[in-house]
């Protein structure tokens, strides 16, 4: 693991002594996902209530500046500009270098009709079968490993040969099972196990800036 990395995995559990315990497993889902992003793959993630707002949070964090501007690259820049150089300049000051990922607890509309017409605890895997390709991953959040639809996407996710990254707290449940890499926060109540997720991923997010715009 490169220097600047590991420094912030290491500042992570300065910060929070209490995920010492799943360090690796950190580094673990980092790689899993770095190596996914490289071959062209993207993040779909998905949680229920406070972890359905932490998808979408992750998701805000990685489709564009976190704690970087991440400029577009100047090549971009050029044909931006040759397809309306007034334009094309203001986009090229606004845009942001974006790592691909989608947040499966904001489509209202898909879910609701699934929800209605078909069944809502395979709303999840419904859009994982739809989003998905073979080398993507899924960061599935539950904080008891137990969320019914959170383990049917799962077990599509890993049917479809998408990773799966566990997020969860308790012992793990039925999640920890299916899941490529499970990061198991040593807390057994609900807000608390929240309150550890946000600066796992936080810390995920920012090891994987660093990794895709290092500038």
């Amino acid at each position: 693991m490169e220097k600047k990395i590991q420094t912030i995995l290491d500042d992570l559990i300065m910060r929070h002594p209490e995920l010492g315990t799943v360090k690796n497993n950190i580094a673990e889902a980092y790689e899993i996902i770095r190596s996914s992003y490289e071959k062209g793959g993207k993040l779909l993630v998905a949680g229920n209530g406070g972890s359905a707002a932490d998808s979408e949070h992750i998701v805000g964090e990685l489709m564009k500046g976190f704690v970087k501007k991440r400029p577009v690259p100047e090549d971009f820049r050029k044909a931006l500009m040759a397809v309306n150089e007034t334009e094309g300049e203001k986009l090229a000051e606004h845009l942001q270098g974006a790592l691909p990922a989608v947040s499966l607890t904001c489509h209202e509309g898909l879910s609701t009709a699934y929800s209605n017409d078909v069944d809502g605890e395979y709303t999840f895997a419904q859009q994982l079968y739809g989003f998905g390709r073979p080398g993507d991953v899924f960061l599935a959040i539950s904080t008891s490993g137990g969320s019914r639809n959170i383990l049917a996407a799962a077990v599509v996710a890993k049917a479809m040969g998408i990773r799966v990254v566990g997020l969860s707290g308790k012992t793990g449940g039925k999640l920890k099972d299916l899941s490529d890499c499970a990061i198991v926060v040593p807390s057994s109540e609900t807000f608390l196990i929240q309150e550890l997720h946000l600066p796992v991923y936080h810390a995920l997010c920012l090891m994987l800036e660093e990794t895709f715009f290092p500038v």
